[in-house]
């Protein structure tokens, strides 16, 4: 049963791939990645790239129930939890839901809301719940947070503090597309309305199977000691003032164990962490002052590259 919902999660990549993001399927592969280990997603890039796209698609093929909020300065924590209003027929305060209330939260330019509305997301993408005026409400499962981050350098963003970047499981950008399939995407104009009439191509229990399944993929001793030697080289890097946190090697585990299921494995090799450890790990990172200059994937890369790979 495993094996075959695995199979229906790799014909939702390579339809997304070849009809709507095309050029995205490494993207689209993190995103599925993220899905499956019960995690979250920050996408990373300039506007007009496809980010916002790849979200609606995603909600829409996996069947979910897709909630959107769009950041402004003056965005306020009630506009993603909810609120209370009156209802003078019932005589009574009734709590209305944000959008925060659906399997799939869309949060668009994340880093253009406020500090304050920011740390609204914290106790809903950790622990699945929202308490608002003393009341603490379940969210849906499953449930999964894709922001999107403009560049912090462009107009009117705020960095995201590290305990809100702790939450991400993945960042990853989408990049340009190849030229021939820029030129196709050109021709073939907006897709949004497209998108619209996906239909979905798989459920919500088939979701929760493929988590199961993921959950169970067998994590050797020798890469549990692989990922510990990862994130400890990073604390003690002389580039890096505060290395992969305790939660980010989590992270790290978990997507190589749902990369490995991807791969139709029920073990994880040394291929699926690699593959995973730059998106799990590098907005992690925090770089000394005087190296801000420097990529951060670009100092995990070469922490990667120095480290003995286990035998598999």
């Amino acid at each position: 049963m495993a094996t075959k919902t695995r199979d229906r999660i790799v014909t939702v990549i390579d339809s997304l791939a070849r009809d709507y993001l095309q050029g995205k399927i490494r993207t689209l592969r993190l995103a599925v990645i993220a899905t499956v280990c019960g995690g979250h997603l920050l996408l990373e890039d300039i506007p007009g790239l496809g980010k916002t796209t790849l979200a609606l698609a995603l909600a829409r093929t996996l069947g979910l129930s897709f909630g959107r909020v769009q950041c402004t300065s003056d965005l306020l924590p009630s506009d993603i939890t909810g609120l209370s209003v009156f209802n003078r027929e019932e005589n009574r305060f009734q709590f209305i839901p944000g959008p925060v209330f659906n399997n799939l939260l869309l949060v668009d330019e994340i880093n253009r809301a406020a500090p304050r509305t920011q740390s609204a997301l914290l106790e809903a993408m950790e622990e699945r719940r929202v308490t608002v005026e003393g009341v603490t409400y379940p969210l849906p499962d499953p449930f999964l947070v894709i922001a999107t981050q403009n560049p912090v350098e462009q107009v009117g963003t705020y960095p995201l503090p590290e305990s809100q970047l702790d939450r991400f499981t993945l960042t990853t950008g989408l990049g340009y597309p190849p030229a021939e399939v820029e030129k196709a995407i050109i021709q073939g104009g907006r897709i949004r309305e497209a998108l619209q009439r996906l239909e979905p191509m798989l459920t919500i229990e088939e979701i929760q199977q493929a988590r199961r399944a993921a959950a169970s993929v067998r994590l050797a001793d020798s890469l549990v000691d692989y990922i510990h030697r990862v994130v400890e080289a990073t604390r003690r890097h002389p580039l890096i003032l505060s290395g992969i946190s305790t939660r980010g090697a989590i992270n790290l585990a978990e997507a190589s164990m749902a990369a490995a299921f991807l791969e139709g494995r029920d073990f994880v090799v040394p291929e699926d962490v690699q593959l995973v450890a730059v998106p799990v790990g590098a907005h992690r990172l925090l770089l000394r002052p005087e190296n801000e200059g420097l990529s951060k994937a670009e100092v995990l890369k070469s922490i990667l590259q120095e480290l003995p790979v286990p035998l598999a």
